[in-house]
């Protein structure tokens, strides 16, 4: 697997930011790992960071470059601070750099396949949140899509005190509006136009009654979603055996699923 910083100038954010991609590197001779015969234009997954990482976090506290090697997926790990994934009222524009600018670059600078059958996100705590997000407003863009231990339900998120000042920066006096609330935009999609969708988190982890409302709200549209609560808090250890779980449950070419 290769794995790449790259630094670049984004015309969304109008400054300089960086990404962590991983590219799978077919290498008979390596010792240890398992990597798929080069088959074209690997398939790609957009992995998303939570509230106080990086692009680097995946990378740092799991073996995602393990996990997708033997899978033969590139991952792509964007920066976006503390946005939520949003254009934010005081401060930048991480919606229109992830959803409309993010996709043109990678294209453009690396060899993935840009077919919606080859395309995935998910991504952990607010990444998880902005995966969602990014599949509900765009559902025609992916082919799954994994929430892990989400900050799915904003609304209650917006009230507690030590977020307030967050949410006033990212989203204003207004809060989160329709676009922005994960159940409000669940309403706005045909069931037979979403991804297949994965939703996880910890059951010692206080997000997980968002995450319980969420899948709630899935099953009361009828929505055949992946459920996986499992031991574990707010913490990496669950979310390196959960992405292992989603890698294995992604609909790549060439598995039945």
């Amino acid at each position: 697997m290769a794995v790449l910083r790259c630094d670049f100038f984004s015309e969304a954010l109008e400054v300089g930011t960086s990404m962590t991609v991983l590219l799978p590197q077919p290498a008979e001779a390596q010792i240890g790992v398992a990597t798929p015969a080069d088959t074209g234009p690997p398939p790609v997954l957009y992995l998303l960071h939570g509230l106080s990482d990086d692009s680097t976090a995946w990378l740092r506290n799991t073996s995602i470059d393990r996990y997708a090697a033997e899978h033969g997926v590139a991952v792509v790990m964007p920066q976006v601070g503390r946005s939520f994934y949003a254009d934010e009222v005081h401060g930048h524009r991480y919606w229109t750099f992830l959803s409309e600018e993010l996709p043109r670059v990678v294209g453009r600078f690396f060899r993935v396949s840009e077919r919606r059958e080859d395309t995935f996100v998910a991504g952990l705590s607010m990444g998880g949140y902005g995966a969602f997000k990014w599949a509900l407003r765009d559902p025609s863009r992916f082919a799954a899509a994994a929430c892990l231990s989400g900050a799915v339900d904003l609304g209650t998120l917006s009230r507690e005190p030590e977020r307030r000042e967050l949410f006033q920066r990212v989203y204003g006096d207004a809060g989160p509006g329709p676009d922005d609330e994960l159940l409000a935009l669940l309403d706005t999609v045909e069931v037979g136009d979403l991804p297949r969708l994965y939703v996880g988190c910890g059951t010692d982890d206080p997000l997980l009654p968002g995450t319980e409302k969420m899948l709630a709200a899935l099953r009361g549209r009828n929505v055949d979603v992946r459920e996986d609560l499992r031991p574990g808090a707010h913490e990496w250890s669950v979310w390196d055996a959960a992405i292992q779980d989603v890698l294995d449950w992604l609909p790549l070419r060439g598995r039945s699923r």
